[in-house]
């Protein structure tokens, strides 16, 4: 698949991108930086800035799908107008796990122990998901990683949730960003979850 990867130069995406060329598919990295994103075969580095709708729809023309890594920065609206003018029908989105559901229901962001300075932002990845909920033309899929997300090893392995965060044995919920990356591309291929969200950790 011809495959753009906001955000490309980033943590998550810089592992999205590479994961995504292994497995043979033609990869756009789109980045404001793109010294940063990743040199691989089957990744092509480009400049984009993706608050301006027209210019990122210029860059999106022709492709089968678009993955975001990018901040909550960018509007839910301001993506989703690009790719219906660049005719791209699918959207997977690196999410947030703050909107997860704990025990009786609790959101994570609701928990006494969320920290009060990643309120802001977390309440951003929310309201995307929430936009994403009415969108029904494009076919959108909206990742929300373990509780914690780290630079680890590629373990090759993770497990799959819903609206509930995914803890082990311990209570611990986490999983490195090489295995968040195995999870996406492979959501991307079997394409599991459409129009809906879904979380993988260890």
């Amino acid at each position: 698949m011809k495959i753009a990867v906001l955000g490309a130069s980033g943590r998550a995406g810089s592992e999205i991108a590479r994961e995504a060329a292994a497995r043979g598919h033609q990869v756009l990295g789109i980045a404001r930086k793109p010294a940063g994103i990743p040199v691989a075969p089957g990744i092509v580095p480009v400049a984009g800035d993706a608050t301006d709708p027209n210019a990122l729809a210029d860059l999106l023309r022709g492709q089968d799908a678009v993955i975001s890594a990018l901040h909550f920065d960018v509007t839910a609206a301001t993506l989703l107008g690009a790719l219906r003018q660049a005719g791209v029908k699918r959207l997977l989105v690196t999410g947030g796990a703050a909107s997860l559901e704990v025990g009786g229901g609790t959101r994570v962001i609701d928990t006494p122990d969320f920290p009060e300075e990643w309120k802001v932002p977390a309440m951003g990845g929310i309201a995307f998901l929430d936009a994403l909920r009415g969108e029904t033309e494009i076919d959108w899929t909206f990742f929300s990683p373990a509780a914690l997300i780290f630079e680890g090893p590629r373990l090759g392995s993770y497990r799959i949730g819903g609206d509930q965060l995914v803890t082990d044995a311990a209570g611990d919920s986490k999983i490195s960003f090489a295995d968040y990356a195995i999870a996406m591309v492979d959501e991307l291929e079997q394409h599991r979850h459409p129009r809906t969200r879904f979380t993988a950790a260890y």
